[in-house]
């Protein structure tokens, strides 16, 4: 079962006593969130621990090459604590199908033309960047640009599985091929060199001065 999203109305206390009941009861198993802070997962798991009930172990998240701020407190959360991250969204919200392209127009039939607001927002020009090396590996491994990006994804620190959005059956079969092989190191520091962004305070810091890395190194590239 999965809380959808923080509920600040609602005592922590008393969701997480009615999730219990439906765990002892057998109703469910495991217990999940999406979209939580880092504090509102961190909190949660104290308030769980204080009182002896069920944890969260899976958490619902954006996560891609267009969008690695998941990197900067929820990994190393998840890592300490034990949360698993099921990724929604692996593609950057249709934008790495591999059917968008530097200097063309969105092509027909992508539902960007409909959603593209409601989505993650992504810059451009990162865009065309982690297209182009995406193309060029796509090509070395002889295999497909989104099946590059969900192989890139699935070997990332505490990521558990991806959630693939198939619109038919070859749909499908292209995202599965995504697994069952392996990008080299070499390749997977390109797509993290392209993709990386600029971190927010208080993060920079251990990205731009030695001595924070060597105090808290990133547990991605």
């Amino acid at each position: 079962m999965r809380v959808h999203a923080y509920d600040a109305r609602t005592p922590i206390e008393e969701v997480l006593s009615t999730l219990s009941g439906l765990v002892t009861s057998g109703k469910v198993r495991y217990l999940g969130v999406s979209n939580f802070a880092g504090w509102e997962l961190m909190r949660s798991l104290s308030v769980a621990d204080r009182h002896g009930w069920p944890r969260y172990v899976v958490h619902q998240v954006y996560y891609s090459l267009l969008g690695r701020d998941y990197e900067r407190d929820l990994m190393p959360l998840g890592a300490t604590e034990g949360v698993g991250a099921m990724v929604w969204s692996p593609l950057g919200w249709g934008r790495l199908t591999g059917r968008v392209r530097r200097g063309a127009p969105i092509p027909d039939g992508s539902r960007l033309h409909r959603t593209a607001e409601f989505g993650p927002p992504v810059d451009q020009e990162l865009l065309y960047d982690v297209i182009d090396v995406l193309d060029e590996v796509a090509d070395e491994v002889d295999r497909t640009v989104p099946q590059v990006a969900l192989n890139w994804l699935l070997r990332r620190p505490t990521v558990s599985s991806v959630i693939v959005g198939a619109r038919n059956a070859e749909q499908l079969r292209q995202n599965l091929g995504a697994v069952g092989w392996a990008l080299t190191s070499e390749q997977v520091a390109r797509l993290d060199a392209v993709s990386n962004t600029e971190a927010p305070y208080p993060h920079f810091p251990y990205r731009r001065q030695a001595g924070f890395a060597r105090l808290n190194p990133p547990m991605a590239g």
